[in-house]
């Protein structure tokens, strides 16, 4: 067993492609953190096998932010979002769903995930000392908001990419023999969601280009939960 270091932060991200919700603490469940990606809004007439309205189609989605609390189903979930022009809708809403269309220029329909909607893995995990290193490298101040990570794993190593050494392995979320954890499955590939400012959604290409040179377009890992549990912001995390 290694000791890693701690959680420095926790984050949700209820609707796809959408900003994300910080947590101070969540619970680790079969699918990901409770609450994390249960809505998605699909493009009409899209027959395709990836029919959702992503921000690497419409930037500007990153910029609406959920918020609001429904607990309803057992679970965390947001009651509204807020729009990039700061007017508050229910997440439901039609005036939500025409908002997005407008600016989108593409018909969508809100749909809700029993499971929630995942792209390689349900849960994603980088550290601060991959995203600083790709910064050096591109010469720019990231913000770790672009990396989308549900945990932001703070460790002792300062070398970039150093979690994918974890694949293979399994996370140990605090002390003792029922604590949560996740098995380390792959590497995090990623895609041009990188490139997005997260507070005004403008493009940078240095930022995906500098990862695909670095670590062959991989920052991060994915995992897959093999102990459910609570998790919180300050816990310890192992390696085993």
């Amino acid at each position: 067993m290694i000791q890693l270091g701690r959680v420095r932060e926790l984050v949700r991200y209820p609707v796809k492609s959408m900003a994300g919700t910080p947590a101070e603490s969540a619970y680790l469940g079969w699918h990901g953190l409770n609450g994390d990606r249960r809505f998605a809004f699909r493009r009409l007439g899209d027959d395709s096998g990836f029919p959702w309205l992503t921000a690497s189609r419409h930037p500007e989605l990153v910029l609406y932010q959920p918020f609001g609390l429904d607990e309803s189903t057992g679970e965390p979930l947001p009651t509204h979002v807020r729009t990039p022009s700061g007017t508050d809708l229910e997440l439901r809403s039609p005036e939500l769903g025409s908002e997005i269309s407008t600016r989108s220029g593409i018909g969508v329909e809100l749909m809700k995930f029993k499971h929630g909607i995942f792209d390689e893995g349900l849960i994603s995990v980088i550290s601060p000392a991959t995203i600083a290193g790709i910064g050096r490298a591109a010469g720019l101040d990231l913000d770790r908001r672009r990396f989308r990570a549900n945990i932001l794993l703070e460790t002792d190593e300062t070398e970039p990419f150093h979690e994918d050494r974890w694949v293979g392995g399994t996370l140990v979320f605090g002390e003792g023999d029922a604590t949560p954890a996740v098995s380390v499955t792959m590497r995090d590939l990623r895609c041009v969601m990188l490139n997005i400012d997260p507070d005004t959604a403008a493009q940078d290409a240095r930022v995906m280009k500098t990862v695909v040179g670095l670590n062959a377009n991989n920052a991060g890992v994915y995992g897959t939960v093999v102990r459910p549990g609570m998790i919180h912001v300050g816990q310890s995390v192992c390696l085993v």
